[in-house]
């Protein structure tokens, strides 16, 4: 944990990154503060980075996207004007949640929603095999989810 929080802005972090709907009032009330203070926190997180956005997150199933797939790429040596216009277009497609540079035998990994497996055949050989310097495609198609959460650990697990 960065020293420059203390233990109230801990507590705002966890309560607004689990309801980010809570009114300043309401976080002030369940941290122990007044208002005015606690809406000042809530500007210096998020001044400081510590709070990136704030989002609604939606349920992927009732807009009829049913499947999580993760699509690993493998790609040619890029120049970085390749590299820039990979990430440019990454960023363009909605479909593809995240995108993560890893190592090992592939180099990238995708989060992709699609609606089902024929949508998702199309999406390979129609985007992601038409993205710049990209040679391959390995997909793992997900069956259910057992965890999903975008809560950040605020504490690290201390092991003895």
């Amino acid at each position: 944990m960065p020293a420059a929080l203390d233990a109230i802005d801990i507590k705002i972090l966890d309560l607004m990154q689990r309801d980010a709907s809570l009114s300043t009032a309401e976080l002030a009330e369940r941290v122990g503060l007044s208002q005015s203070p606690c809406w000042r926190r809530i500007q210096r997180l998020r001044e400081e980075g510590y709070i990136k956005a704030v989002v609604a997150i939606v349920d992927p199933q009732k807009l009829g996207f049913h499947m999580q797939i993760f699509a690993q790429v493998k790609m040619t040596t890029l120049s970085e004007d390749e590299r820039a216009a990979f990430h440019k277009a990454i960023n363009n497609i909605p479909e593809i949640l995240e995108c993560w540079t890893v190592f090992g035998e592939m180099d990238a990994m995708l989060k992709v929603l699609a609606p089902d497996v024929t949508w998702y055949q199309d999406f390979i050989f129609n985007v992601i095999l038409k993205l710049p310097g990209v040679i391959d495609v390995r997909s793992i198609v997900t069956l259910a989810e057992s965890k999903s959460t975008t809560a950040i650990p605020l504490r690290a697990r201390q092991f003895r």
